[in-house]
């Protein structure tokens, strides 16, 4: 344990090495660029970039682009962040000689440490040091001890906020590694507080029987059922209502109440999946729960998971502006009715979307493997289509949505998501689809029970056929 101990500690000395070369840079530079990604955890490391350089008073651009676009970029700045994104990508042209750059990434790196380049840069990456970055730290999360190096303490909570919009969270319910150092930070200077509680999405904001009936990725006798949800919290004597006839949320309940409907849920659990995933069925139940202490009560800003699907609301209709000043900015006043009808419409895009896929049976069904096309539907949400359709089919087996998207050649993005069990039971898709895209002549990659791939569209049965073959779920 003890020589584990001096590991970690000298991997960390490394990277605060690291860091404090990206803060020269910076300190170094009258102008900055930053290139970001387009998700949750990209624009809110670029928030956090942004947040610095204000206090810093540096002149700076936040520019957001797709990992295939970074490539093609040219910076005329002194200094170019490139954050969440970069490790995987060629980023030799995006500078010149006489020019800097700094790459905050937790993606899988290309580059080994200390490459040589045709300019003066510095790469902080955790899997340069065996640390896992899809789940040790987010490319928020790298941005964040960047800022901590310059004292900034107080933007831990943003931290936070990308790891919970990266999934971090999603193999064991809670964060771990780098994001615990971060989330210790913010809970001592007072932005987060966190405890143990039911994974029911919508703690602020569902009432507490419509959250029930969206609960896990598995078919329940409660799913899509709400009269059957206020069923079934009434047998627990569990008010769905209070005194004064307001419905309750989930941050309305007792320990005792969480207690009664935590036991019941396990119950129901256990009863819907085969015996060696039985072991594993409390942590879809009981995880963490991450809540910003400045924020108000139900309200979809207090809860991190809640805070997260505002953001990537934002992004995925690519106002990535307003996106980062819901982040910046305490007072949200004058963005409130545009943040609204934003919101308002991504759900009724997604219901619609889904009530289409649903009512056409469009969902292909493979010994191992379940699919859809969804051309017609933005690729930037079809992920989140393929995670709400998975209850309503064999949670047992992946799902995966796929559509055309713009490029030199005819390609299709794929998304897949499948049950956090089957990550339990070994299985990591993200690498699976990442061996497979490149024996298909695309790219892939990304978490364990979410994760994508670009292929080009000759080569989409190929895929297919190859990824169905390669999954054993015995």
């Amino acid at each position: 344990m003890a020589d584990t101990t001096y590991e970690v500690t000298q991997q960390r000395d490394q990277m605060d090495d690291l860091f404090n070369n990206a803060k020269e840079k910076i300190l170094d530079s009258e102008d900055v660029t930053i290139y970001t990604h387009t998700d949750c955890d990209g624009v809110t490391a670029g928030s956090i970039l942004s947040t610095i350089l204000d206090r810093l008073e540096i002149q700076h651009d936040v520019n957001f682009v797709e990992i295939n676009e970074l490539e093609d970029q040219r910076c005329e700045s002194d200094l170019a962040i490139i954050s969440d994104l970069g490790a995987g990508q060629d980023v030799s042209k995006i500078v010149g000689p006489d020019q800097k750059m700094v790459i905050l990434d937790h993606h899988p790196p290309i580059r080994k440490v200390g490459e040589d380049l045709n300019f003066d840069y510095v790469e902080i990456n955790p899997n340069h040091y065996n640390l896992d970055g899809s789940y040790t730290i987010s490319g928020g999360g790298l941005s964040y001890l960047l800022a901590k190096s310059f004292g900034f303490y107080d933007l831990s909570w943003m931290g936070i906020l990308s790891a919970i919009g990266d999934m971090q969270n999603s193999m064991t319910g809670k964060l771990r590694g780098l994001n615990r150092e971060i989330l210790a930070d913010a809970n001592e200077v007072g932005v987060v507080n966190y405890q143990e509680d039911l994974m029911l999405y919508g703690r602020h904001t569902r009432p507490l029987f419509v959250a029930l009936s969206y609960f896990g990725d598995i078919h329940l006798p409660l799913t899509n059922n709400r009269n059957e949800c206020i069923y079934f919290l009434e047998n627990l004597n569990i008010p769905v209502k209070d005194q004064l006839g307001n419905v309750r949320y989930l941050y309305d309940l007792s320990q005792a109440e969480k207690g009664k409907l935590f036991n019941a849920l396990l119950k129901m659990m256990v009863r819907e999946v085969p015996n060696k995933y039985i072991e594993h069925v409390p942590k879809l139940i009981m995880g963490e729960s991450y809540e910003f202490t400045f924020e108000d009560p139900y309200t979809s800003f207090k809860d991190a998971s809640e805070y997260s699907t505002v953001v990537n609301a934002c992004a995925r209709n690519k106002k990535y502006n307003l996106a980062m000043e819901v982040i910046k900015s305490q007072d949200r006043s004058h963005i409130q009715d545009e943040l609204e009808s934003l919101v308002k419409g991504h759900k009724q895009y997604l219901a619609q979307s889904l009530s289409n896929l649903s009512s056409n049976g469009d969902v292909e069904i493979l010994d191992n493997l379940q699919y859809f096309n969804a051309d017609g539907i933005r690729a930037n949400v079809v992920g989140t289509i393929a995670g709400m359709l998975l209850s309503n089919y064999d949670w047992q087996k992946p799902i995966i949505g796929y559509t055309h998207v713009d490029s030199d050649e005819p390609m299709y993005k794929v998304s897949l998501r499948c049950s956090k069990l089957l990550s339990y039971d070994g299985i990591h898709f993200g690498h699976i689809v990442s061996d497979i895209a490149a024996k298909c002549g695309g790219s892939g990659g990304g978490h364990s029970v979410a994760c994508g791939a670009y292929i080009p569209e000759d080569n989409m049965d190929q895929f297919i056929n190859l990824l169905n073959n390669s999954i054993n779920l015995v």
